[in-house]
């Protein structure tokens, strides 16, 4: 199978920021795949007592990636869209707000996070790798290393991704680990 029908495959044989990287794309583009397509009915599905959405769900790792890759990197403020999005505070808003987006904003904000984010990563690891210390440190002073970053992000986009396939199954069906070879959003 050709590279270019599945990028998001992490290598089988690279450097350990080619596998971080690649296990957060692989991640990212499988949670992508579980929440394409659907209209505002199927991503604000719920299953069971569960509050989640995938819109909710799209809306949250959207401001997951910003966070990551601005105040937890750099100590910056988000910025746009979020200083715009009316933010009330709480931490269920991008959850709850989600219902008042449409599909195609929902959409285009996981999608420019993401594109933000990896602008961003790209320009740490040329800065100064893996080891290098970020602005998110402990009560005690001690920094976080973007290392930890990266795997932070990789473990958040674990749970929701599990989250995605268990709504998705109840809106159509939709099962599988990967997307299909080719598959675009």
């Amino acid at each position: 199978m050709a590279i270019e029908e599945t990028p998001w495959e992490p290598p089988l044989a690279g450097r350990e920021v080619e596998h971080l990287t690649g296990a957060l794309d692989r991640l990212r583009a499988t949670f992508r795949w579980k929440t394409d397509g659907l209209d505002s009915e199927g991503l604000q599905a719920r299953v069971g007592a569960s509050s989640l959405t995938l819109g909710g769900l799209l809306k949250h790792l959207a401001a997951v990636e910003d966070y990551a890759f601005t105040t937890k990197l750099s100590g910056a403020p988000m910025g746009a869209p979020w200083d715009q999005a009316g933010w009330d505070g709480s931490d269920d808003w991008e959850f709850t707000s989600a219902a008042n987006d449409s599909p195609e904003q929902l959409y285009a904000l996981w999608d420019g996070a993401v594109e933000r984010s990896r602008a961003r990563l790209a320009a740490a690891l040329a800065e100064g790798g893996l080891d290098q210390l970020i602005h998110l440190s402990w009560p005690d002073g001690r920094h976080a290393n973007l290392r930890r970053l990266l795997c932070d992000l990789i473990e958040e986009y674990g749970r929701h991704t599990g989250h995605a396939d268990l709504i998705r199954e109840a809106v159509d069906g939709r099962v599988g680990e990967d997307p299909p070879p080719g598959w675009r959003p």
